[in-house]
């Protein structure tokens, strides 16, 4: 069994934790500083946003919520989505399974060269 004290850990704004790590699931914390943001963006596995302090807003493809301590948003794989602080939040992310089917992580290195350089065409 491992345990954490989510409230005592001493976060930097925007430099997330590792919690755990294993073929199953990745556990993040994560703070955001009142205005900051993750732009847009999509992970590789279904992920649970826990909002542990704080107020955020969460936009994504099929709408937006917003809240507070408690609050969790679920997002399909490759969701597109948006998280913003609305006052100093502390936020834990469980990413599931990990890696997901197609992150780089999972990748064979012919697979990861073949990523890169297609991203790199379309100037990702």
């Amino acid at each position: 069994m491992q345990s954490w004290d989510l409230n005592g850990l001493e976060l930097k704004p925007r430099l997330p934790e590792i919690l755990s790590s294993s073929d199953d699931a990745r556990v993040i914390a994560l703070d955001l500083a009142a205005g900051e943001s993750l732009d847009e963006h999509e992970v590789h596995e279904r992920a649970f946003l826990t909002v542990l302090r704080g107020e955020v807003e969460v936009d994504a493809g099929n709408g937006a919520a917003a809240g507070g301590p408690g609050m969790v948003v679920e997002f399909e794989p490759r969701e597109r989505h948006r998280v913003s602080a609305r006052s100093d939040a502390r936020l834990l992310l469980l990413l599931t399974p990990w890696p997901g089917a197609g992150h780089p992580g999972a990748m064979e290195m012919r697979e990861k060269l073949y990523t890169r350089r297609h991203a790199a065409k379309r100037g990702d």
